[in-house]
């Protein structure tokens, strides 16, 4: 089913179906960081080195502190039951992972670099090749339309990449299942309703942002394309502290990005980075 997904073609569209919402036989795995790494010999012939104590502890600390925020974000607010999930945007997976963990029956991350989706079956290798978790090489304009399937999408740290926001909004509702949950994590500014920024050129030395709304604004935005109840959850500036350099990521992180002089400036001089959660759902 994977490589029909993969291969594109005339029907796409019904084959990421299939892949994305797994055959009947797809295991329901409550999962822990220790059941992803703690594989079986049988099913992976270097379990005992990958089950070096020392190893999997320097792999635990290593893993969770990469997005420190983001297991407040996990802690407060569970996934419904049974959830088959879709993350958006999901890069190598990290998140993917995290989900599953969390007790989602099936997750589905999509990415349109090949890169990320190498990255994400190294670690399946070793996780196991039966868990109901697989990334997609694909971007949200290729799933199929109005597909309605999932009870919770995820879209974090994608809407000021997209050139038009409320297409990116309204493609996440028509991913869900009536009822179903969108959680949107993005960047926003201090302001009133109908308030934007549009960065003329760069925006934290990123060419690529396109619109950062206030809070009141994307709530705005996110009514107008159908979404029931939005609101924010929870809003927090960026530090250096958490989006830094490491052993394994050593080139400019935000520290670089801010105004040496005045930090809560980008280099740019625009205001520095707040990135908001929001919760919204789909109509019935």
């Amino acid at each position: 089913m994977r490589g029909a997904a993969l291969s594109g073609g005339a029907n796409r569209g019904s084959s990421v179906g299939t892949a994305l919402m797994g055959g009947p036989n797809c295991p329901t795995v409550p999962l822990s960081f220790a059941r992803i790494m703690n594989t079986s010999s049988e099913r992976n012939p270097q379990a005992a080195q990958m089950a070096d104590e020392s190893m999997l502890r320097t792999l635990r600390f290593q893993i969770e502190a990469i997005w420190p925020q983001e297991s407040r974000l996990f802690a407060r607010y569970a996934l419904p039951v049974d959830a088959h999930i879709l993350d958006i945007g999901c890069g190598n997976g990290y998140h993917c992972w995290r989900m599953l963990g969390a007790g989602a029956e099936r997750v589905i991350g999509i990415d349109p670099s090949v890169k990320f989706v190498f990255q994400f079956y190294a670690i399946k290798q070793f996780a196991g090749h039966d868990l109901p978790i697989d990334v997609l090489p694909l971007g949200i304009e290729h799933m199929p339309q109005k597909m309605a399937a999932f009870d919770t999408v995820f879209s974090m740290g994608i809407l000021y990449h997209r050139r038009s926001p409320m297409d990116h909004l309204r493609e996440l509702r028509e991913l869900l299942k009536p009822g179903g949950q969108l959680v949107l994590e993005t960047l926003v500014i201090e302001g009133g309703a109908n308030q934007v920024l549009v960065p003329d050129d760069r925006y934290a030395k990123m060419p690529n942002v396109w619109f950062l709304p206030s809070p009141d604004t994307l709530i705005g935005w996110m009514k107008k394309n159908g979404l029931k109840n939005p609101r924010m959850v929870d809003i927090s500036t960026t530090t250096i502290e958490e989006q830094r350099s490491t052993d394994w990521m050593t080139f400019e992180s935000l520290k670089d990005f801010l105004d040496p002089n005045d930090p809560s400036k980008t280099v740019e001089g625009h205001p520095a980075p707040v990135r908001a959660v929001f919760i919204a759902e789909a109509p019935y």
